[in-house]
């Protein structure tokens, strides 16, 4: 299970599901733990019971499925994540870690004040020190000593240091650049992970629609923008991916007003007229499971359609004109999961605060 998600924290469930962590411990303790903004996307009862799940799972079966983050905000803490393990295993090396943390230290844990840095006039960028640990890491001796992920863990913190420097480096220019570093670390991140389990390793991929969904079947494709789905697509063939997309009529939803702001339980108005949404409702009763055939020439499949754009940014006073996907849905997906109505996640704890600067770029205002 891959997930829209930072690595450290996504790793520490990780441990729990795979029973390396304390067996007492329930996995809301762990989630508990997330200290990000959003907590909630991830820190809620319905990860929890899925957690759960996936634990029994792997003891009946003898199994090591596993749940790791995808995302690249995390730079300081995989920072941090790879100098202790260095620490411990290969002092050694330790010193490109130290002169990677000491580039950072000045910007105090701010993205946009590391961001600006780099397009001042006189240009400061920590680019070279990060590559030179991963690539000092990648050198180091192979560790065989407890957690068998855990040189693993240290390498992937690597890589997200190195993709988080480079996005926020690009987010200072206000452009579609930032975005796509982000997914292309995503799939990257999802290329490794696939490696290192082997070639008969299956991976199921949980994020929004915007990452999942083809960006070549909306109106991303003109911007410039590729994302998730399009890279799995294209780097292991439509053969062998299946794209699913969410839709919902109407409901409830957790989000925030705006990047940073305060989680609150938000309304999600019916889907205006003529938008994808609608039509399920109007052609389907209740919930449904729409799995596309392979000849996709029919008229909804292939007409474009506004369909629902939720993130945990989410103003519902922005309907009917906005919150909506110009989108092909044969192209975007090759099944769709319809709900009549939602329901809000149920949060384990109110959410933290993003560190200042911190801004996700969206594809679409909302």
């Amino acid at each position: 299970m891959a997930v829209e998600g930072d690595w450290p924290d996504s790793f520490t469930l990780n441990r729990w599901v795979k029973d390396r962590v304390d067996h007492q411990e329930s996995p809301s303790a762990v989630l508990a733990r997330f200290e990000r903004w959003p907590t909630w996307m991830w820190a809620n009862h319905e990860v929890a019971r899925f957690a759960a799940w996936q634990r029994d799972h792997n003891r009946s079966t003898n199994g090591d499925t596993g749940f790791y983050g995808l995302d690249v905000y995390s730079l300081w803490d995989s920072l941090r994540a790879v100098l202790a393990y260095l620490e411990e295993h290969h002092p050694e090396d330790l010193e490109a870690a130290r002169v990677a943390v000491r580039c950072f230290e000045p910007y105090h844990e701010d993205p946009q004040t590391y961001a600006r840095a780099t397009r001042g006039l006189v240009p400061a960028s920590c680019e070279d020190e990060v590559i030179d640990l991963l690539v000092q890491l990648r050198a180091a001796a192979a560790t065989v000593d407890g957690d068998p992920e855990e040189r693993f863990n240290a390498e992937q913190n690597a890589e997200v240091a190195a993709g988080a420097e480079r996005y926020y480096r690009a987010m200072i220019r206000a452009d579609g650049e930032s975005w796509n570093v982000r997914d292309c670390h995503m799939a990257d991140t999802l290329d490794r992970l696939m490696e290192r389990h082997g070639p008969d390793a299956k991976a199921i991929v949980w994020e929004h629609n915007t990452h999942v969904g083809d960006a070549r079947a909306t109106d991303m494709a003109r911007a410039g923008m590729v994302n998730v789905g399009q890279l799995v697509r294209e780097r292991h063939g439509e053969a062998d991916v299946v794209l699913i997309g969410f839709a919902g009529h109407h409901g409830t939803v957790i989000a925030a007003d705006f990047w940073g702001a305060p989680m609150r339980r938000m309304p999600v108005p019916p889907a205006p007229p003529g938008t994808h949404e609608d039509l399920l409702q109007q052609a389907t009763s209740g919930s449904s499971v729409l799995v596309f055939p392979h000849d996709r020439g029919t008229p909804w499949l292939t007409k474009t359609r506004g369909h629902r754009a939720i993130g945990v940014v989410y103003r519902p006073s922005a309907d009917p004109h906005g919150n909506w996907v110009p989108t092909v849905m044969g192209g975007r997906y090759d099944a769709l999961l319809s709900f009549d109505t939602t329901e809000a996640l149920h949060p384990l704890q109110g959410a933290a605060t993003p560190p200042a600067g911190e801004l996700e770029t969206f594809p679409w205002s909302t």
